[in-house]
């Protein structure tokens, strides 16, 4: 009797190191460091990582598909820049999330991720008093991962992990905050979204969570056109 064939694998190491490039990749475009539209030669990224070509063009793809890269045929592979369409239907489904984890996070009552919430919240008062908008911007991941996981739902952070990759959000949280009056706004609407997780109010949280992903959305576009009328 023939033998069922065995499934092709790839060697170990080869994808071990493809998914070590691509987080290496991922993290460089989401930071900032590889600026929308930068070229991505592979030949260029083989001799940064020391690596073969091979996992750089694995890596790429995958990138790709996350939408962080844009590949132009017989042009070349550069760091993709989202659309404003495209930014708008990510921040719908940020708010979606985000409005979610809230609501779950408030009916879980008091888990210790809302004492770390307080305390991240006395830092971003103090961040806001300083006028560190740096550091604020810091708190503002911090703020809003820690109610995306204390919602204890690892389907719902899952799929919140891909959209913030999508969105390249570190690049784009620093032009929505560049705007007049926006980081003490930011921190006014943190605080109202833990005062009802802190009262256990599910509808509430994910109300006003939800909200605070508008305003944010729309200052984030209000930044950009200022942006591109003085470039």
């Amino acid at each position: 009797m023939q033998e069922p064939a065995r499934p092709s694998r790839r060697p170990l190491e080869q994808t071990s190191m493809q998914a070590k490039v691509a987080q290496e990749l991922r993290q460089m475009i989401i930071s900032g460091e590889l600026p929308p539209r930068s070229s991505l030669s592979e030949m260029a990224l083989s001799q940064t990582f020391g690596v073969s070509r091979t996992p750089i063009r694995e890596a790429l793809k995958q990138l790709q598909i996350e939408g962080l890269v844009e590949v132009r045929p017989r042009v070349g592979t550069f760091v993709a820049v989202p659309s404003r369409r495209e930014i708008t239907e990510l921040f719908q489904m940020k708010e979606l999330l985000e409005g979610a984890a809230a609501r779950l996070l408030a009916f879980r009552g008091s888990v210790p991720v809302v004492d770390q919430l307080s305390a991240t919240m006395a830092a971003a008062d103090a961040a806001v008093r300083a006028g560190d908008s740096e550091r604020y911007e810091e708190l503002v991941h911090e703020f809003h991962d820690l109610i995306v996981v204390g919602a204890d739902n690892s389907k719902l952070e899952a799929h919140y992990r891909t959209l913030m990759n999508q969105l390249a959000y570190a690049r784009l949280v620093r032009t929505s905050l560049a705007q007049p009056g926006r980081l003490s706004e930011s921190d006014r609407e943190h605080h109202r979204v833990l005062d009802l997780i802190l009262a256990k109010d599910g509808d509430g949280a994910e109300r006003v969570m939800r909200e605070h992903v508008r305003r944010s959305h729309q200052a984030l576009m209000a930044g950009m056109d200022h942006d591109r009328y003085h470039d």
